[in-house]
């Protein structure tokens, strides 16, 4: 029988409006034309319709997940945060950061945007499924329990495993491969000895009051949750076989050690080779390299359990063909959508070095 995917998705998350001004910044008063916010439904429009005319088109299975309630949110964020949210005024737009808008009625469509993470979750660990896909807007793995941050508001994912926990989940593991450090998901479980983070990023250090994790390898843990934090700062430019290499070597390593009962991906597409927020040059063939990884390893440690939720990529047109190519690989189908913009592999230099500093870093805990 042919693999099937279950994907998660609510037109509504179309709704949150992130406006106009300069890239992800307010206007300049200098330019006569602005231009759209990064993370605009444009994005995602491009990313729902390359699924529904695709080559894979045939192989997904479509479900609306129901907003997030109230006791959902609260097991992952702190309440004074969600009133925070849910206090702002219907019809004005608030400023969480100098890149991160809240627009009118956002705050049901990000509690929309977690339902979708926590129903595709709970769709997987009912046993409907193995493969589960979650297609959304805003992302959330930088949202920490009590600060929004790099337009994130709620976490997607956090609120997700903690839904299935209350339900009896015991352990779990995410692989974040937005090129973005995933520090909200980090904050989050920074102390937890039974979710395993690890977070694939290019090496941007913390970016102020909303962002003070580095994402550096020092940061591994705290308390019973120690060597259960994972960051691997990317060198920038790495490409394909780097992140190939990092995933067989390092990352796959830690997520057998742990044994996860199910694995999420944090999946983001804007480490792409034209993507405005990201420097680290994959290409389609790379991303599809990922996900036939991210499948193989969920077969080997959770019986095949695998949830993957959508969080950055903002090439608005390059990113949606990356997320068709990954989930070629989670579904294990040859690549049947060509690369319209296809590149020389990359040099790799440097990188034998990279990854022996990673695996002296974490001997330990790669066993």
């Amino acid at each position: 029988m042919a693999e099937r995917l279950a994907v998660f998705f609510d037109p509504c998350i179309f709704e949150h409006d992130t406006g106009q001004g300069f890239f992800e910044a307010r206007e300049s008063p200098y330019l006569p034309v602005i231009e759209s916010h990064p993370e605009n439904a444009a994005r995602v429009r491009n990313m729902l319709a390359v699924l529904q005319q695709g080559p894979i088109a045939e192989a997904l299975d479509w479900h609306a997940g129901a907003a997030a309630q109230r006791q959902d949110l609260e097991r992952f964020h702190v309440a004074a945060y969600i009133d925070e949210l849910a206090s702002n005024p219907a019809d004005e737009t608030r400023w969480y950061s100098g890149t991160t808008v809240f627009g009118p009625g956002s705050y049901d469509i990000c509690r929309n945007a977690a339902g979708q993470a926590l129903a595709a979750a709970s769709h997987v660990f009912d046993g409907k499924s193995k493969l589960a896909y979650a297609l959304l807007r805003p992302p959330g793995h930088h949202a920490q329990p009590e600060m929004a941050d790099g337009y994130c508001f709620f976490n997607n994912i956090g609120v997700a495993i903690e839904s299935l926990r209350a339900r009896g989940l015991k352990s779990a593991a995410v692989i974040d491969w937005d090129v973005h450090h995933g520090n909200g998901t980090q904050e989050g479980y920074y102390n937890d000895p039974d979710i395993l983070t690890i977070s694939l990023h290019m090496n941007h250090g913390a970016w102020g009051e909303t962002h003070p994790q580095t994402g550096a390898v020092d940061e591994v843990g705290d308390g019973r949750g120690l060597g259960k934090n994972l960051n691997l700062p990317m060198p920038y430019g790495a490409g394909d076989s780097a992140y190939a290499r990092v995933f067989d070597e390092i990352v796959a390593p830690m997520v057998r050690a742990h044994r996860p009962e199910i694995l999420f991906i944090a999946n983001g597409q804007d480490a792409n080779q034209f993507d405005p927020n990201g420097r680290q040059l994959l290409s389609m063939q790379g991303f599809y390299e990922l996900g036939k990884r991210a499948r193989a390893l969920a077969d080997e440690c959770c019986a095949g359990r695998l949830v993957l939720v959508q969080e950055g990529g903002y090439a608005i047109s390059y990113a949606a063909y990356c997320l068709h190519a990954i989930l070629e690989g989670v579904l294990g189908r040859e690549p049947g959508l060509p690369d319209p913009l296809a590149y020389m592999q990359e040099d790799t230099g440097g990188l034998d070095e990279f990854i022996k500093q990673m695996q002296r870093r974490y001997a330990a805990s790669l066993g």
